[in-house]
């Protein structure tokens, strides 16, 4: 299973679009699990992370997609750490 987050705030429209996109790609068919964090409540992402939410983020890495971006990034984007389902 890949493990991603999707940093963002409660309230931010722009994190909204973005979670409709990344749901609209179905990543969880292709075992991927994004977990949504909210920035406010994460002190170790707010100095990093504030200025361009909403963020995919693959921990693992410290590799991140910033905003905008569409359906066709975020599968590029996963596809660098899941291969083996794309």
């Amino acid at each position: 299973m890949l493990n991603l987050l999707l940093l963002g705030t409660s309230g931010c429209h722009l994190c909204e679009e973005a979670e409709a996109i990344i749901a609209s790609c179905q990543l969880d068919k292709h075992k991927v699990s994004i977990e949504m964090l909210d920035i406010v409540e994460q002190d170790q992402y707010q100095a990093e992370f504030s200025l361009f939410i909403p963020v995919l983020y693959h921990p693992d890495s410290l590799k991140r997609l910033n905003w905008p971006f569409d359906a066709e990034q975020v599968h590029e984007f996963v596809g660098q750490y899941n291969t083996r389902t794309y």
